[in-house]
């Protein structure tokens, strides 16, 4: 008898496995393509068809766009039916800032059916840490922070916790809480400073920012610790 229930459990855990894998292949593609900065740039050439979608805010867009992109706020009202209108059947190369809201909206896109997506991984930053052009582009406007006045600031303070974010940046959100009870109750003692990161492009790109929130801590005007998305209150301040 045992030998039969032993048989039996094997041919229901099979059929079960061929179940799902027959499931996996009729789903396959469903995943999106990340692709780093130079990739991306080769795929906007050789996909003719392709449609390049920006899912940046129209603010961030009209401060340098990758040339032939359209743009498509991810939090806009419209963004629903925005990507309604792309063509399912032709690849959708999108990218946004740093990669949050693309990768987001690439496995949107590829769950309502879209054949091909491809998201370019870091973002604009990492576009622009590899050198590549921005059409559109007026830096010179809004140049922000400049290096010399970051770097008065790290001399002129003991020890110095700097926040690169964006308004928008759903982590970055979730950090100001505790960069705010950080700032009460190090008052004197640690200079926290935020830094946007769409009003500070040349700064934050000179520092290689990629991901946000990243957290830099100073201490004697020497770069002491980073840190790459959100991270504990009691873990940030051990640091200190």
């Amino acid at each position: 008898m045992k030998n039969i229930a032993t048989i039996l459990t094997l041919l229901v855990t099979l059929m079960a496995c061929q179940n799902f894998n027959s499931q996996a292949q009729q789903t396959g593609g469903d995943a999106p393509t990340s692709v780093d900065a130079k990739a991306f740039a080769a795929l906007i050439q050789t996909k003719t068809d392709g449609q390049l979608v920006d899912v940046r805010t129209p603010g961030e867009f009209q401060g340098g766009y990758i040339a032939g992109a359209m743009n498509l706020d991810f939090n806009g009202s419209d963004y629903g039916r925005q990507v309604a209108s792309l063509d399912k059947n032709k690849p959708v190369l999108v990218y946004c800032l740093s990669g949050g809201r693309s990768a987001s909206a690439a496995k949107g896109m590829c769950n309502a059916g879209f054949k091909e997506v491809i998201e370019l991984q870091g973002g604009i930053m990492s576009w622009n840490k590899n050198g590549l052009p921005l059409a559109g582009a007026n830096n010179a406007a809004t140049p922000g922070m400049s290096k010399s006045d970051f770097d008065k600031i790290l001399i002129d303070n003991p020890v110095v916790l700097v926040d690169f974010y964006a308004p928008w940046c759903a982590p970055c959100k979730k950090m100001k809480p505790t960069l705010d009870e950080i700032e009460k109750e190090y008052n004197g003692k640690v200079k926290v400073v935020r830094i946007n990161v769409d009003e500070n492009k040349a700064l934050s790109q000179e520092l290689k920012i990629e991901i946000l929130p990243t957290l830099f801590i100073y201490k004697g005007g020497k770069h002491f610790f980073q840190h790459e998305g959100i991270i504990e209150k009691s873990e940030l301040v051990k640091q200190f």
